[in-house]
């Protein structure tokens, strides 16, 4: 009786379960994953499969039954659904990175042994396909200028629009461009190809060029460039617009000093991704530039070439040496995506609004 009070008076209870939990160390993961991989290895061998990739996938198979039944064992059924949920993301992960990692690896290995000066300086003029040597020169211009006319035209097009269906659209006509920027974005490219090849060039008589490439590539650009600003300005808080418009500040100076600066960062991220969409297209250039081995640098006349093209000729050759200039180029339009993306990220860290503590 006496214990019973003093039980009541302290607040606790002599049947009352200990606080504390048994858990796994904080290596366990980390010894689950290695085990599951020397018996993924294991039993890959004993079962004489030759792809790693099957072993890789035993192996994640047993992470994640061992992940479970151990943490089961240990803190619980509840826990072991957590752990596993959170293994998953992370195998999700891995095995999403694999791909872009092989790609980014065999691209770099093949195409290294080609990449140098020599080649990054000189074009394909007066040397036969099946002959080393050569180089990538007039495709870079060609990629550069392209690249670069659609998007003069694809982006302040873009932004515009964006702006509009955000601050100002209203009605059926907002809902009109909307429905036709959703189509835009499931357009094939062969299809804008075709498209500025019958009106560019059939209708209007105007020559193949750069420029008529840049319209198609405009076009594959402007749905991407539309889409990425529009849920970009969305995330801005209306009270940021709330505040500017109740001291009195027009709303398009509001939009051009608060809206956009506040975004900025997602809109570049969103034209360096369009860009990106944009520099690896061949159907366009095949059916609009038409490809030349010579440098020319005016791409309102001529035909041109351009890195995508550059590969799809060379593997089209055959030969060994083709097959090396085909890997550098695609070495060099990696390296020319991946630089767009850096100084994109550069440049909206430096224009992204200070806060101030």
């Amino acid at each position: 009786m006496s214990d019973l009070t003093t039980g009541a008076r302290t607040g606790t209870s002599g049947a009352r379960p200990p606080l504390a939990h048994r858990r796994l160390p904080r290596w366990a993961p980390g010894g689950i994953a290695a085990g599951s991989i020397v018996l993924g290895v294991v039993i890959g061998l004993l079962g004489h499969l030759s792809s790693h990739i099957q072993w890789g996938l035993i192996a994640l198979v047993l992470f994640i039954g061992g992940t479970y039944a151990i943490t089961t064992a240990v803190e619980g059924s509840r826990q072991a659904k957590d752990r596993v949920a959170t293994s998953l993301v992370w195998a999700s992960f891995v095995v999403a990175i694999i791909p872009l990692y092989s790609l980014v690896e065999t691209t770099i290995s093949k195409g290294i042994e080609t990449l140098n000066g020599n080649f990054l300086s000189h074009s394909m003029a007066g040397v036969l396909n099946n002959d080393p040597g050569g180089g990538v020169y007039h495709a870079i211009i060609g990629t550069l200028e392209q690249v670069g006319l659609a998007s003069v035209m694809a982006v302040p097009i873009g932004l515009f629009t964006a702006i509009y269906l955000v601050e100002y659209g209203r009605g059926k006509f907002a809902t009109t461009v909307t429905f036709f920027v959703d189509v835009m974005t499931g357009i094939p490219s062969i299809v804008s190809g075709l498209f500025i090849l019958a009106v560019w060039i059939i209708i209007l008589g105007f020559s193949f060029s750069g420029f008529a490439g840049s319209l198609a590539l405009a076009i594959l650009m402007l749905p991407i460039v539309v889409r990425s600003t529009e849920e970009m300005l969305k995330l801005v808080p209306n009270e940021l617009r709330e505040a500017s418009l109740a001291l009195g500040v027009p709303k398009w100076r509001t939009i051009l000093k608060v809206v956009l600066p506040t975004s900025i960062g997602g809109i570049l991220t969103g034209v360096m991704l369009a860009v990106a969409r944009i520099a690896g297209e061949t159907a366009p250039v095949l059916l609009l530039v038409f490809g030349n081995q010579y440098i020319n640098n005016d791409p309102f006349s001529g035909a041109q070439s351009s890195l995508p093209y550059y590969v799809y000729e060379q593997y089209v050759v055959g030969t060994d040496a083709a097959y090396n200039r085909a890997w550098g180029a695609a070495l060099v339009l990696i390296a020319f995506v991946m630089i767009l993306n850096i100084v994109a990220r550069g440049i909206a860290r430096w224009k992204a609004p200070k806060t101030g503590r």
